[in-house]
């Protein structure tokens, strides 16, 4: 059963913003639906073709055009993630025969500004974590690299402390490569401790001001130390995050929840199919994730190779690595 459909663009969206240099966005939206005929007159866009999915695209330009007004520029990955959202099931509970959440709200939910560049999430996976962060005290973001676990979880801290909801930032790492044992590495501490807790910096840089870090660093504002070193402290008033949490042992990652504080809150980020530890060490991610399961105020959120922000090939990877390893 065909269908015909007719989308007028409000004057204040630009055609080339919605359509893409060279109607590259166009032609995103054209090979995911291979069926359905669209043709661009002015600022008239019409459809034909399959009745479900000229529907489907329909609400694909609609939440584009919100997109474009939201002030998110559009590219062909953006039609991707929208149209994986537009077929997310529903939860639980939602009316919205589309999924839990429209790819607008996800699209344009702005955590972070920083020298004009606002930080959002990318998917519906990591607007899920985002909001989790929001409203439990502890959030573990679990899954594998380039879904945003870490950058996400700094972007909300960064954006807390802005906000006067906490006084620091408190970012940490186990050092595994050097069992936590520091002092045989070259150089002052600084140095020794630099290579571990260089992503955190990385990710830092991307959203303060490079120039006031020393000084928020020198003020303890924002601190950056080996998981070891927060050892017998209370951490009160902070937004503490943990990164690479598979590679604690469970005594570590006993100790590091153990250290959180009133008006804190943390965030503990890892990939579980990346574990450093010597053979037969059993990640403390994976013994919390037995034990804390349905606690209250403790969140779980599982990210996957649908919320990988790189490029497109590195979430075709992590699924083929996961195959392979079932097969094996």
């Amino acid at each position: 059963m065909t269908d015909q459909h007719r989308i007028i663009v409000p004057g204040q969206v630009s055609m080339v913003e919605l359509l893409g240099e060279q109607d590259v966005v166009l032609h995103a939206v054209e090979d995911g639906f291979p069926g359905v005929d669209v043709h661009v007159r002015g600022n008239e866009i019409a459809l034909s073709g399959p009745k479900g999915d000229v529907g489907v695209v329909a609400r694909l330009l609609d939440e584009l055009i919100e997109v474009v007004e939201g002030g998110t520029p559009l590219s062909p990955d953006v039609v991707r993630r929208s149209v994986q959202m537009l077929a997310a099931p529903s939860a639980p509970g939602q009316p919205d025969l589309f999924g839990e959440y429209r790819p607008a709200e996800v699209l344009t939910h702005n955590i972070l500004t920083n020298r004009g560049r606002s930080i959002r999430p990318k998917t519906l996976g990591q607007r899920q974590y985002v909001d989790a962060i929001d409203a439990n005290t502890i959030t573990f973001g679990l899954g594998p690299a380039g879904t945003g676990k870490t950058y996400l979880a700094m972007a909300k801290a960064v954006a807390a402390l802005q906000a006067h909801q906490i006084s620091r930032i408190i970012l940490s790492r186990p050092a595994v490569e050097a069992g936590e044992r520091l002092g045989f590495l070259p150089g002052t501490l600084s140095e020794k401790i630099d290579p571990y807790l260089r992503p955190l910096y990385d990710a830092l840089h991307d959203m303060v001001d490079p120039v006031t870090i020393p000084k928020l660093i020198e003020a303890g504002t924002i601190e950056v130390a080996p998981l070891a070193f927060l050892r017998g402290r209370s951490l009160n008033d902070a937004f503490i995050i943990l990164d690479e949490a598979q590679n604690t042992t469970f005594e570590q990652m006993k100790m590091f929840l153990t250290r959180l504080g009133f008006g804190s809150k943390m965030v503990i980020t890892g990939d579980s199919t990346q574990i450093d530890l010597p053979g037969g060490t059993a990640s403390g991610l994976r013994v919390a994730y037995d034990v804390l399961t349905g606690v209250d105020d403790v969140e779980f959120c599982t990210l996957t190779s649908a919320d990988v922000v790189r490029h497109r090939l590195v979430g075709d990877i992590i699924d083929a690595y996961a195959r392979w390893e079932v097969r094996k």
